[in-house]
C-alpha cells in the first residue's frame, strides 16, 4: 500500500488494515492500529510501520485505548511460502525464545545474519526485536488477566531477568507492570480473581471482518477425536475444547463459537473475536498455545482478499454472498493432523485409546494427549502409517509452521502409502496453505491464489466431498 492510501485507511479507522500495518505519531509519541477511535492525527505526524516491533523500535509507545499489539496478525504471513512468511510463522510459534536466534536459522535453512538481514529489510525489525515485542503482548494479557505474581509472569513470558521485563513494559506502554494490573478493565479485574494458569486464563482472539463460525464448528464437530477433542452445546451456542501437547507442559483449551463485535449499524464488519480459555500447566506456553489456535480457526485470513476474488467467479459468487467471511480451518497439531488424515476418525480414537498419555487429571470428556509421532512409529511400525510416523519423528517430513510447503509435499510423496488427496488434505491443514487443488475436482486457476477457500465454500455447500 501507498503511504496516502494507508493514511485514508486511517482516517476512515478502516478496521480491515488491522494488523496489516501500524501508524504512530510523532507529536504522541505512540502508536496505534488503524481503526483506533482518536482524533484522527495530521498527515505529516504519521509514520507507518509494517509491524509493532518496528514501531517500538522506533521509540513509540503503544496506545492505550486501541490496544495495537492485540490485533489479527497479518494474513501476509500465512500466505507467504518464503523465508519471512516462514520466518514469522516461527517467531509466532515461540521459536525464537526457545531456541534463540541461531535456533530460528537453522529451522529456516539460513544464517542468523542473513535472517536478520531479511526481516530487518522488510519489516523494520529482526527476530529479537519482533520475539520482544510479542513476549510484551504476552506479558500484558496475564498481568491483566491472572494474579499471577509480577516475578512469575516476568519469566512465563519468555524474558530472561525481571529488569529486563519491567523495563520493556515501560518502554512499550508507558507504564510498570503493576500499574498495567490496577488499569486493567473492570472485567478483567473480576476475571482475574479467578484466572490461573490451571483454572483458565480467559483471552479474546481477535479477527478480521466477518467470520463464519457456524461452519468452522461444524466441521470441527464431525472431526472430533474422542479423548482429544469434544463439542458442546447447541448450533450456535457451541464450544470447542481440546488437549494440547506443548513445548513446556500441557494445556486443555476451549473455544466460544459466538463471535464479539457483531455487525455495526451501518452493516460493516469491522472485525471481532472468539472467546477463549486456556488452562495450561506452565504459564510459558501462553503464547504457543494461542498461536496454535489462531492457525487453527483461521483467525489471521483477509476476508476481504478472499471474498473480492472468489466472488467474482460465476460458480462461487452465490456461496460467498451465503457465507462472507468462510474460513479455511488448520490444525492445532499439524503433525498430529497428518496421522489423522492418513488413517481417519474411528482409527484415530483406536490410537488414542492404546497409546496416548492420560492426562494427570482429566477434564470432562478429555482424557489423553494424541500420541506423538515416536510412540506410533515404535508401536506399529507397519503399513502407511508407520512410514508416516516414522518419517515424522526422525525429521524426514517436517510440518511446523516454518516448514517450506513444497519441500514438504515432496518428502510426503516419498513416504510409502501416502495418496495425493491425503497428501493435499494435510498440505491445506496441516500446513496452512491457502491455494491447494487436490486431485480430482475441477479447480479453475482463476480461484488463486485462493483455492483452498473454494474448496472450503463447495464443501460446506454440499457441492463437493469433504476429504
Amino acid at each position: 500500500m501507498e503511504e496516502d492510501t494507508r493514511y485514508e485507511a486511517v482516517r476512515s479507522r478502516d478496521g480491515r488494515f488491522d494488523g496489516e500495518f501500524f501508524f504512530a505519531v510523532a507529536t504522541t509519541g505512540i502508536y496505534c492500529r488503524p481503526s483506533c477511535p482518536a482524533v484522527t492525527p495530521k498527515r505529516h505526524n504519521v509514520r507507518f510501520f509494517a509491524t509493532a516491533a518496528a514501531a517500538q523500535g522506533s521509540g513509540f509507545r503503544a496506545c492505550r485505548r486501541c490496544r495495537p499489539d492485540a490485533v489479527p496478525g497479518s494474513a501476509d504471513w500465512n500466505v507467504r511460502a518464503d523465508v519471512v512468511g516462514r520466518a514469522m510463522r516461527l517467531i509466532g510459534d515461540g521459536v525464537v525464545d526457545r531456541e534463540g536466534v541461531a535456533g530460528l536459522a537453522a529451522r529456516l535453512g539460513y544464517s542468523a545474519r542473513q535472517v536478520q538481514r531479511q526481516l530487518t529489510a522488510e519489516l523494520g525489525a529482526g527476530p529479537v526485536a519482533l520475539a520482544r515485542a510479542q513476549r510484551a503482548h504476552t506479558a500484558r494479557v496475564l498481568v491483566q488477566t491472572t494474579d499471577l505474581p509480577i516475578t512469575e509472569i516476568a519469566f512465563a513470558s519468555g524474558f530472561a531477568s525481571v529488569r529486563q521485563f519491567n523495563d520493556t513494559m515501560r518502554e512499550v506502554y508507558a507504564s510498570t507492570p503493576s500499574e498495567l494490573r490496577a488499569a486493567a478493565p473492570r472485567g478483567g479485574r473480576a476475571a482475574r480473581r479467578t484466572a490461573t494458569p490451571t483454572a483458565g486464563i480467559p483471552l479474546r482472539l481477535a479477527h478480521r471482518g466477518p467470520y463464519q463460525a457456524a461452519a468452522v464448528f461444524d466441521l470441527l464437530e464431525a472431526e472430533a477425536v474422542a479423548g482429544v477433542e469434544e463439542v458442546s452445546g447447541v448450533r450456535g451456542r457451541r464450544t470447542y475444547r481440546r488437549t494440547l501437547r506443548l513445548p513446556h507442559g500441557t494445556g486443555i483449551v476451549a473455544v466460544d463459537e459466538r463471535a464479539g463485535a457483531p455487525r455495526s449499524a451501518s452493516g460493516a464488519h469491522p472485525g471481532g473475536w472468539l472467546e477463549a480459555r486456556l488452562n495450561l500447566t506452565d504459564p510459558r506456553d501462553l503464547t504457543t498455545a494461542v498461536q496454535r489456535l489462531r492457525r487453527l480457526f483461521d483467525l489471521d485470513a483477509d476476508p476481504y482478499a478472499v471474498d473480492e476474488r472468489l466472488g467474482a467467479d460465476a460458480r462461487l459468487a452465490p456461496l460467498v454472498a451465503a457465507r462472507p467471511g468462510l474460513r479455511s480451518p488448520g490444525a492445532a497439531d499439524p503433525e498430529e493432523y497428518a496421522v489423522r488424515a492418513l488413517v481417519g476418525r474411528v482409527a484415530a480414537e483406536r490410537l488414542v485409546t492404546r497409546y496416548g498419555k492420560a492426562l494427570d487429571a482429566p477434564c470432562g470428556s478429555l482424557t489423553h494427549l494424541f500420541p506423538e509421532p515416536a510412540v506410533l512409529a515404535g508401536a506399529e511400525p507397519d503399513g502407511p502409517l508407520g512410514a508416516l510416523t516414522a518419517a515424522l519423528a526422525d525429521g524426514a517430513v517436517r510440518l511446523d509452521p516454518g516448514a517450506d510447503r513444497d519441500d514438504a509435499q515432496a518428502e510426503l510423496l516419498a513416504v510409502p502409502g501416502l495418496d495425493p488427496r491425503t497428501i493435499a488434505a494435510i498440505r491445506i491443514r496441516a500446513l496452512g496453505d491457502p491455494d491447494v487443488a487436490p486431485p480430482g475436482p475441477d479447480v479453475p486457476d482463476s480461484w488463486r491464489p485462493w483455492r483452498s477457500y473454494a474448496l472450503r465454500h463447495l464443501r460446506t455447500a454440499g457441492d463437493l466431498e469433504d476429504s
